[in-house]
């Protein structure tokens, strides 16, 4: 009698289940925007390069939109949490950031485009392939650039955001080729490369409005002083019309310095008054 029972309560549940089971109706794929490939002739080699786009892009639209350049724009590295921040900061109700479209760059190789030649035989030894960032730069000023403006809605304003190697190549590009970007966004940048050699070389001047923003966590002596070395040789070599910030990220490490570092960029670069 008691099997009896528990049968019949395992059939009535069943049943129950079944009949509040959830009907899928529908499902389609979830889009911020699109992954494309391109060949890229300097490089010699495909890239993947992840776009997101605003709400409501249209390229019949007239309207046009900033542009981020976001180094390790991988999909499982920092493409999807910036655009996330992008599109939070745009909201009408946030009022941080102009709507834009985020360029994520996908990496094949972010040792050996990241990276200047060096003399030191510990680089060397941990970064075998190496010493190509010229070749890299290129790309970004030469195709890179060119197509997304062709390609894209865009207007003038174009940032850069260049995390650890990413903000190392983002400070030689400040400092030699300055007029690619209106906004640099530099966080926790690898100045330890070749003997900090890059702090000891002398920025191209520029005419042009520009805003720079360096952030650093708590990452060690060397890091911590080697981005505010930067900071300050930045702010005696201060050119007009030049916003520059400075964040210490003490609650943060190497690792995790970078949402809140760009989110409090975004602040202070973009943000309009109310």
């Amino acid at each position: 009698m008691k099997q009896f029972l528990t049968l019949m309560m395992l059939i009535l549940s069943s049943q129950l289940f079944a009949q509040n089971e959830i009907e899928v109706n529908n499902i389609i794929p979830l889009s911020i925007g699109e992954s494309i490939e391109i060949q890229s002739g300097i490089l010699n080699e495909k890239r993947v390069l992840n776009i997101y786009l605003p709400n409501g892009y249209s390229r019949d639209s007239i309207k046009r939109y900033p542009v981020i350049y976001l180094l390790d724009g991988s999909i499982d590295e920092d493409f999807i949490h910036i655009s996330g921040l992008v599109q939070f900061g745009s909201f009408s109700w946030i009022n941080m950031i102009p709507e834009s479209i985020v360029i994520g760059i996908a990496n094949v190789d972010r040792k050996r485009d990241f990276t200047f030649p060096t003399n030191n035989k510990e680089d060397k030894a941990d970064f075998p392939a190496t010493g190509e960032s010229e070749k890299f730069i290129n790309f970004i000023e030469k195709e890179l650039r060119p197509f997304v403006q062709n390609r894209y809605q865009t207007d003038s304003m174009e940032t850069l955001i260049g995390q650890s190697l990413g903000g190392l190549l983002a400070t030689e590009i400040l400092f030699k080729k300055p007029a690619l970007f209106d906004n640099y966004i530099i966080i926790s940048p690898s100045l330890w490369w070749d003997d900090e050699s890059l702090l000891k070389y002398t920025p191209v001047p520029y005419s042009a409005k520009k805003s720079i923003y360096i952030g650093v966590g708590k990452e060690g002596e060397t890091m911590e002083r080697a981005a505010r070395d930067l900071y300050d040789k930045l702010t005696l070599q201060k050119e007009q019309h030049t916003k520059l910030y400075f964040e210490f990220f003490e609650h943060q490490n190497h690792g995790d310095a970078l949402h809140l570092a760009v989110y409090d960029s975004f602040e202070k670069i973009f943000k309009v008054e109310r």
